[in-house]
């Protein structure tokens, strides 16, 4: 960490000498504001500019963090918090702050966030796997029924016996496809789209649990399979956290767009719940939702409180030009 202070009429920028260690030997503790600004990766430096430019009299302090470029050809991560000073006709004079390396932070953020996206990449695999697994076995399955009603065409004597054992393998046989199928259904996302697949599995979900969702949708444009599959998931878990915990019969969902976002806002009017113990708790499910909507730079915000209802609202942009990049990275 090292101190700096930067005058504006000059554009002299003066750093203490702990900047050796950051910045690396080699650089000069006094330079010129522009060449430290060139050092800055280039994807870094509208942003660190824009912050400089958003520091008024009415709002002196300002923190950035972006990448630069030390003599080895490297780049570090820093942290800087600064505070501006103004004259008495509101022009920015003096900037003093702190500058902190949080490359080993950064560097720790990006390794967690890869396990993260490996880890919701297994659960979507171990899905599609457990998927074709219960297509076989629910297969043979069949088979066998018709095998025992062949046999028992063959063996009319047993009818009474055995129409008992039939009758329970069949309701077993649709009972265990109904429940997994509401939660292996990601393939409707595909063939019907994001819209039409999440309101189709509403409805089944709904009939099953004998509840009511109120689905509404406004959105009119595609939406990427990649943010599909994150609001599906996200709302997947909503419903049954209700159907656990709400005591409630009727949830509304609701997605639409907004200024090149898609909002998801599922609510109910039931028992609700301490959100902040639930995330430290040792349940999955909320910490899923976060690190789904993460990985595709949205953002999550869950509003409860213990016989005050739940709401759920995610957004997600999904008008940038670079979204799978960003997705991706």
């Amino acid at each position: 960490m090292y101190s700096f202070e930067w005058d504006i009429k000059t554009d002299v920028m003066v750093r203490s000498p702990e900047g050796d260690r950051v910045l690396g030997a080699a650089e000069p503790l006094r330079t010129t504001h522009q060449q430290f600004v060139d050092t800055i990766h280039p994807d870094d430096r509208r942003r660190f500019l824009a912050t400089i430019a958003g520091l008024t009299p009415e709002n002196p302090t300002g923190q950035v963090t972006y990448r630069v470029r030390v003599p080895d050809g490297a780049f570090v991560w820093l942290k800087s918090s600064g505070r501006a000073f103004f004259d008495g006709e509101g022009e920015m004079i003096r900037v003093i702050g702190m500058v902190a390396d949080v490359t080993d932070l950064k560097k720790a953020e990006e390794v967690l966030s890869d396990m993260a996206r490996k880890l919701v990449e297994s659960q979507e695999q171990e899905r599609a796997r457990i998927g074709r697994e219960l297509h076989d076995d629910v297969n043979q399955r069949l088979a066998m029924l018709s095998l025992k009603l062949e046999q028992l065409q063959q063996e009319p004597s047993k009818l009474q016996e055995r129409v008992e054992e039939l009758r329970k393998d069949l309701a077993e046989l649709s009972n265990d496809v109904q429940a997994l199928s509401h939660d292996l259904h990601t393939s409707k996302l595909e063939y019907l789209g994001v819209v039409k697949g999440m309101k189709s599995w509403c409805r089944e979900f709904a009939e099953k649990q004998k509840m009511e969702i109120a689905f509404k949708s406004d959105v009119q444009r595609v939406v990427p399979l990649e943010v599909g599959l994150v609001l599906f998931r996200v709302l997947q878990e909503s419903l049954h956290n209700v159907i656990k915990h709400s005591g409630l019969r009727r949830v509304e969902a609701q997605l639409r767009e907004d200024s090149g976002e898609i909002h998801l806002i599922i609510s109910d009017l039931g028992r609700g719940f301490d959100v902040q113990a639930a995330l430290e708790g040792k349940g999955l499910g909320l910490t899923s939702m976060h690190e789904r909507v993460r990985l595709v730079k949205g953002t999550i915000a869950i509003q409860s409180k213990p016989m005050g209802g739940t709401t759920v609202h995610v957004s997600v942009p999904v008008g940038l030009e670079k979204l799978a990049e960003r997705a991706a990275g």
